[in-house]
């Protein structure tokens, strides 16, 4: 199953399109159950969503792959070792699948490479399989294939935000044997639904019209039509999404499997205030 779960609505009330605040541990459970029977088996998640860790550690999350993410570094590499091993306790686990680091600035840092060879050892030491970053932009992807050896990257990807096809860093990636997993496929909702968006996005109104009779068009739903385009790229080992309870992950998965013999089109709208959801303005 190429679908993983995002599990930052677990510990904290996030998305734009989120009514329902932070689901509660029951349905947690519920969506964890229809996830194991449905062969989603990648949780990302991180020390940083609230309590997420916590709760799935609660609930047992033994018969998955964790992937997790680092704290904000400010030059104390024993306070991110500390962290992870608290994210470990808190997930009641004793190694994870895979460790990110989730600020990509934290490379700037002078100390960044001692760090880094430190979570070499984490996984030389069995702690974790595979470390690498999460990233916002291709300038980022290309300047980590420059330098640094890594496993796993986490990147945005969406019908709107087809920048690392155009710019050929996924097909880098892939020559390196680097695991890509792709969050954002449905920006944060803003694809499943342009009817209540705040008045920050009225900036693309136009383009959302278009978009939408270009999906109108193909027969899909938004969700249907967003999910595939991502399920499409065969690149993109993993494809994340977050959901707020266990219906919506079965809408989800139903739409996966939906047999599809049209292509799917992408509607590039090249501008970072759009594509990356710290930008903006709400």
């Amino acid at each position: 199953m190429k679908l993983a779960l995002g599990t930052v609505q677990f510990g904290l009330s996030y998305g734009i399109a989120n009514r329902k605040g932070q689901v509660q541990t029951g349905e947690v459970k519920n969506i964890l159950d229809y996830a194991k029977e449905n062969k989603i088996n990648v949780l990302d998640t991180a020390s940083s969503y609230g309590n997420s860790e916590e709760i799935l550690g609660s609930i047992g999350v033994n018969d998955y792959q964790i992937i997790s993410k680092t704290t904000p570094f400010k030059g104390n590499i024993a306070q991110i070792l500390d962290s992870f091993h608290q994210s470990l306790i808190e997930l009641n686990r004793n190694q994870i699948e895979g460790l990110l680091i989730h600020n990509i600035d934290d490379i700037k840092n002078k100390k960044f490479d001692a760090l880094f060879k430190k979570l070499i050892e984490l996984k030389q030491h069995g702690l974790v399989n595979k470390i690498g970053f999460s990233t916002y932009t291709p300038e980022q992807v290309d300047f980590l294939l420059e330098h640094f050896d890594f496993d796993l990257i986490q990147v945005p990807f969406n019908v709107f935000d087809t920048r690392l096809i155009q710019g050929g860093q996924l097909h880098k990636l892939k020559v390196q044997n680097i695991e890509i997993h792709a969050r954002s496929v449905f920006l944060q909702g803003v694809l499943l639904n342009f009817d209540y968006l705040p008045s920050y996005f009225l900036t693309w109104k136009e383009q959302f019209i278009a978009y939408q009779q270009m999906v109108q068009k193909s027969g899909l739903s938004k969700l249907e039509y967003a999910l595939n385009f991502a399920l499409r790229v065969n690149e993109l080992d993993k494809i994340i999404v977050g959901v707020y309870n266990s219906a919506q992950l079965q809408e989800i998965v139903i739409a996966s499997r939906k047999r599809i013999e049209s292509n799917l089109m992408p509607f590039n709208i090249n501008d970072a205030k759009l594509l990356n959801p710290s930008l903006w303005n709400i």
